[in-house]
């Protein structure tokens, strides 16, 4: 055991009842562990899906990098940034993390007439770039925070598991041992010492004539 502890009746009471909270704890810590780890392969399968689609978006601009040179009065980098990120929130199993839930792009205002006919869709897939990319961000963020409450989680399943828990049984077990030899000792104790006075009460002579006194004889 760890550390020393009292052979005393109290003591076992406290030991029990700690053992009694572990053995209720020790199932809901389980059922969390259980909650994020089906939620991390779920962030793991969006992440896979949503950096494929960054990809795909990219490859579909990859034809426009090199007439992005041209000047052609638009400032595509500035406009394909996004002005916001909107999120909700959700929970699972205790931790609050961000959802993804669209991108806002500023107003992309320039001459249909005065700028060429590749800027429109440049620009769309730029934004395209950007939104799945801002989803990949917020999906790294819940992976980030699931995983480290994940990782608590599992401390502490391990804690009870491979040291509170058998630290408490062992804890009642030595308790009970001890009390147990106690009982025996203190009913070993009380045999001897009735038998001591069985024997004390058989030797000593109950109406005994005193010396001196006459016995009369009729």
């Amino acid at each position: 055991m760890a550390k020393k502890i009292k052979l005393t009746r109290p003591e076992l009471k406290r030991q029990r009842d700690m053992m009694t909270r572990y053995q209720r704890y020790l199932p809901m810590l389980k059922l969390k562990q259980q909650q994020l780890q089906i939620s991390m392969r779920q962030i793991v399968k969006q992440q896979r899906q949503a950096r494929s689609e960054a990809q795909t978006a990219r490859d579909r601009f990859e034809p426009y990098r090199i007439v992005l040179k041209e000047p052609a009065g638009v400032n595509m980098t500035e406009l394909a940034q996004p002005e916001e990120v909107v999120t909700s929130s959700t929970n699972i199993a205790g931790v609050n993390i961000p959802v993804f839930e669209q991108v806002v792009f500023a107003p992309a205002s320039y001459s249909l007439f005065a700028t060429p006919a590749w800027v429109d869709h440049a620009l769309q897939d730029l934004r395209e770039i950007s939104r799945c990319e801002a989803k990949v961000h917020v999906l790294d963020r819940q992976h980030d925070m699931i995983q480290r409450e994940l990782t608590k989680i599992i401390q502490r399943v391990n804690l009870f598991e491979k040291v509170k828990i058998p630290e408490t049984r062992e804890a009642i077990r030595v308790i009970r041992i001890r009390l147990g030899d106690e009982m025996t000792g203190a009913v070993g104790r009380a045999k001897i010492a009735k038998s001591k006075l069985t024997k004390d009460e058989a030797d000593t002579p109950g109406d005994s004539p005193q010396a001196g006194e006459e016995v009369v004889s009729r």
